[in-house]
Formats: C-alpha cells, sequence, structure tokens
C-alpha cells in the first residue's frame, strides 16, 4: 500500500503573491533610493559648512553662501538653499536643513520622507 506523499512546495497563487510583494518593495526601493541618498549628501554638507565655522570670524551670511554653492557643486535638488535656516540663537549659531520629499510610487500611491535630524549647532563636530 502506498501512502499519500506530503506537498512540497508553494503554491501558485502563493507565488504570484509573493511575487507581487517582492516587486512593490523592489519598486520602492528604486524610487526611494535616490531621495536617500541626496540626503546623505545634504547631512554632509550641512555638517561641512558646521565644522567650517568660526566663532567672530564667519558671519549668517557666510553660511548661507557656503551652504548654497556646496548644493550647487553637489547638484542637490530636493532643497534648495533658501531652505536651510541659519540663525542665532542665545549666542549660539543653529543651521537647520530639516525637510521632506514625497516620492511618486504607483498610481495613487505616495511616499513621504521626512530628514528631520539636520539640525546643527556651528561650530560643533558631530558626534
Amino acid at each position: 500500500m502506498r501512502t499519500p506523499q506530503r506537498q512540497r512546495g508553494i503554491s501558485v497563487p502563493s507565488m504570484i503573491v509573493l511575487g507581487i510583494l517582492i516587486g512593490f518593495y523592489g519598486l520602492c526601493i528604486v524610487k526611494m533610493w535616490p531621495h536617500y541618498y541626496e540626503y546623505l549628501t545634504v547631512k554632509n554638507i550641512v555638517e561641512t559648512a558646521s565644522a567650517e565655522f568660526e566663532p567672530g570670524r564667519t558671519t549668517l551670511g557666510d553660511i548661507r553662501r557656503r551652504v548654497d554653492a556646496m548644493f550647487n557643486t553637489n547638484r542637490v535638488e530636493g532643497i534648495t538653499a533658501k531652505d536651510v535656516e541659519v540663525y542665532n540663537k542665545k549666542g549660539v549659531t543653529y543651521i537647520d536643513a530639516s525637510y521632506e520629499a514625497r516620492v511618486h510610487i504607483a498610481w495613487r500611491i505616495d511616499a513621504l520622507l521626512v530628514f528631520d535630524d539636520l539640525l546643527y549647532e556651528a561650530g560643533k563636530t558631530p558626534d
């Protein structure tokens, strides 16, 4: 007498669902990666501008011009130098380049990338 073998593998409907999920997440990664890479560039620029700050010698306008020049050099398009806030608060200079990027994924699906960790105290090296 033969015993029935156990079913092995994945069914066709399960393969289709798995393929759709992998394709969707792959599409999200492909669409979001340029914005995330640009965020890393903006972060590097703001860190550099913050590290180059010299109290008493560098003005807020100098910082803005430096950030603008580095944005142009690195072809940053998701945020402009006008969006970067440079201000003094209680004798300390801050550079705030926090921004959001909206990415169209497909049809009516959008992703919102929030980059809100770009607040630096000028003249202080990041930890």
